[in-house]
């Protein structure tokens, strides 16, 4: 009987001709139906298409004897249990940038990740999307230097050495600094080339993989499964073209949704803003749809607290963005104030902890919670030298009823801040001045009575009404007027009082247009929530 088996998922993941599936077959002992390109599909087209899955076992190494569970001390007796092995799955993803979205489901499930790099060529486009996927996806990383039989012999460890460099400053910045990177020849001569030449620098790379961490599995019969492992399962009576590719799960593990509440996190290399409104390419899990999105952080006295990466709090109320804020947001020829009007509600040279995003879907997508969320513009050119995925997250709360614009959205406190500008322009009596230029004409001055305006002069002050046809409106000041605030009104009154025609008229205006720095000016502020299908105001109190 056969001993404890641990698996651990590879990826293999390149640009296109690479040698990743080259690679893969050197590596492994035993394959499954889809792997090294077995489809009609892929042959002709000489390329991977889908995720191909293969498999090699070694021991299971010594440190990692002490992390599975014992076996049961009952079904041990009697039986020979034999060596406990630890079963490589090689998971060969597509290398093709328009298969972008293949790739990234493959990189979910995956513990380990082989960058395979062609030596003759280094870092391609492709290549570099991947290394992104895998800073989101994993936390381990070897680097496979293929092709090195293509280098001139007397050259070749001079050249590796070269590119072994240039990797490891790629690495630098990354997550992966220090990864190991591994020399090999998975398929000396090239695809034409007879299998007379063995692969070179293989046993290296299994040791290398050893160090860093009524069903059939790989053709071993086994009882039971878990996650992360490779199964081929016989449903008899059952026509295989009916089926697509889905999801095995534990009854209410997965949900169908129509919008998620995401953390979000922008990735770096991709250079254009996260605009709300937006849409991109959302893959969660195997399944791509595309998505709008909007973007909002904590409220500005909250920006410097700690992720909270396992729930989401509907209690909170959160501040609303024009895009998702990051340092390199403010271009230098900019003003602080015209920036912080452009993205919303930004606080002048401060960026949040976490940020959040709500993604309606085009169409519903089954998911778990707390699944990994990457958001892409697979739209562009493919051939352009561009990052063109865009964000990562996780899922945090998934809106499964249909109609959740409705029954869902009102309970998310997200809110905009509004600011209106405008002046006092005279004074009636201590405790009461006429404001102007806050609102238009046309405008319900109604809806705005009882909301507290700022005076510049640092009194708080209550509209009480509208005043006239034009847009005016009364304000009480309950405090009532400073003597300073008295002496910068009233100079002005004066002047205009006795302004009378002719060319003293047009000298008080003219002095007056020189006061205007010294008007007493108005803010109205006061915060509006994105989803109050009453579109009330309200003020702090």
């Amino acid at each position: 009987m056969a001993g404890r088996r641990v698996n651990v998922n590879v990826g293999v993941l390149g640009h296109i001709d690479s040698g990743k599936t080259a690679l893969a077959r050197a590596l492994s002992t035993t394959a499954s139906t889809a792997a090294f390109d077995k489809q009609p599909q892929s042959r002709e087209r000489g390329i991977t298409l889908d995720l191909g899955f293969s498999c090699f076992s070694v021991p299971l190494p010594a440190r990692l004897r002490l992390a599975i569970p014992a076996p049961d001390p009952a079904l041990e007796a009697g039986h020979d249990l034999g060596e406990s092995e630890l079963q490589v799955t090689l998971v060969d993803c597509p290398g093709h940038a328009s298969l972008i979205r293949t790739i990234i489901g493959g990189a979910q499930i995956i513990d380990l990740m082989m960058l395979v790099i062609d030596v003759t060529k280094g870092m391609q486009t492709q290549s570099a999307e991947c290394l992104v996927i895998g800073q989101i996806a994993c936390q381990k990383l070897i680097v496979v230097l293929n092709k090195v039989d293509l280098l001139a012999e007397g050259k070749r460890q001079t050249a590796i050495d070269k590119m072994t460099k240039k990797m490891q400053k790629t690495l630098e910045n990354t997550k992966f600094q220090g990864a190991p990177i591994i020399a090999v020849a998975a398929k000396p001569g090239g695809p034409e080339a007879p299998e007379t030449e063995a692969p070179q620098g293989i046993s290296e790379l299994i040791e290398v993989v050893k160090k860093v961490k009524s069903m059939q599995m790989f053709h071993m019969p086994v009882t039971s499964a878990m996650q992360g492992d490779r199964l081929g399962i016989c449903v008899t009576q059952f026509d295989p073209k009916l089926l697509e590719r889905g999801l095995v799960c534990a009854p209410e593990s997965l949900h169908t949704v129509y919008a998620a509440l995401i953390s979000v996190e922008k990735i770096p290399y991709f250079r254009a803003p996260l605009q709300t409104k937006a849409k991109f390419h959302i893959t969660v899990g195997h399944e791509t749809v595309m998505g709008r999105l909007m973007f909002f952080s904590p409220s500005p006295d909250s920006f410097d607290h700690e992720p909270v990466l396992d729930t989401f709090d509907f209690s909170k109320e959160y501040l609303f963005q024009e895009q998702y804020l990051c340092k390199d947001l403010v271009p230098g020829a900019v003003s602080s104030h015209q920036a912080n009007e452009k993205v919303g509600q930004a606080t002048e040279g401060q960026c949040p902890q976490q940020q959040w995003a709500l993604i309606e879907f085009e169409k519903p997508v089954t998911c778990p919670r707390l699944c990994l969320v990457i958001g892409s513009r697979l739209d562009a050119d493919i051939h352009a030298n561009m990052c063109r995925l865009a964000f990562h997250g996780i899922l945090l709360h998934g809106l499964e009823d249909k109609n959740y614009a409705e029954s869902l959205l009102p309970r998310l406190r997200v809110y905009k801040l509004k600011h209106k500008h405008g002046l006092v322009e005279r004074v009636i009596d201590n405790y009461s001045v006429i404001g102007r230029s806050l609102f238009k004409k046309e405008t319900n001055i109604q809806q705005f009575v009882g909301l507290k305006v700022q005076l510049s002069t640092g009194e708080l002050g209550i509209i009480n009404s509208s005043f006239g046809q034009s847009g005016k409106f009364k304000i009480h000041i309950p405090g009532g007027l400073s003597p300073e605030s008295k002496k910068i009104l009233t100079p002005s009154l004066k002047k205009r009082s006795r302004a009378s025609g002719g060319e003293v008229a047009k000298q008080e205006e003219g002095a007056e247009h020189l006061e205007t720095t010294q008007h007493v000016t108005l803010i109205l502020s006061f915060k509006r929530y994105v989803f109050d299908t009453h579109k009330r105001m309200v003020q702090s109190p």
